[in-house]
């Protein structure tokens, strides 16, 4: 008996003084800096009009994964001229002046936007943008609506503060035109 507990004070000890030799230092890896589900920011929309430039204001808002608003306003009134909504399936355009809108389904601006562009893609456009010495103007080249070069979008004050971000009800003073009208209302200007 004596013999069996000289071995097992013997092992014990010997836990104990291999317990205390280990490192303090845990490996940690390197952890990915999350990626905001909300984002916010002002912009500055640049387009032609008639032979000049006009230049609005206005906000963006985007709910990852669901839905990103795009509000432009009059330069001095800062009434809301137009709005853009899109989701992974669809792109609604309010033309708030005219009271008009265009609701379009992926489908039918596929072959009207550059090959590979998507929702995901806009979404990491954005999240970009939005990080310290990222781009944060776009040209409508740059941007793949070539009919609208000289356009420029800047994208300012960013926050990525949680937010309601609630899908836009298109009222029944609104007339539903067609995508083709739009556009080529849009090549017009």
């Amino acid at each position: 008996m004596k013999r069996i507990t000289k071995i097992l004070s013997f092992v014990l000890l010997c836990v104990a003084l291999l317990t205390g030799c280990k490192s303090a230092r845990t490996i940690v890896a390197p952890v990915e800096p999350e990626t905001p589900r909300y984002l916010s920011s002002k912009i500055q929309l640049t387009v032609p009009y008639k032979g000049d430039k006009v230049t609005m204001g206005g906000y963006m808002k985007m709910k990852s994964e669901e839905r990103i608003q795009l509000s432009v306003q009059l330069p001095v009134l800062r009434t809301e001229v137009a709005r853009i909504e899109i989701t992974p399936d669809e792109v609604l355009l309010l033309d708030r002046m005219n009271k008009r809108f265009v609701r379009a389904e992926k489908s039918e601006l596929t072959p009207l936007l550059p090959k590979g562009s998507n929702f995901a893609k806009l979404e990491k456009l954005l999240f970009d943008a939005s990080q310290a010495g990222g781009k944060s103007t776009f040209t409508g080249k740059e941007l793949g609506i070539s009919s609208l070069n000289d356009a420029r979008l800047q994208l300012y004050d960013f926050s990525a503060s949680e937010m309601e971000l609630i899908p836009t009800e298109v009222s029944a003073k609104y007339t539903q035109v067609e995508l083709n009208d739009l556009i080529k209302l849009l090549l017009t200007l």
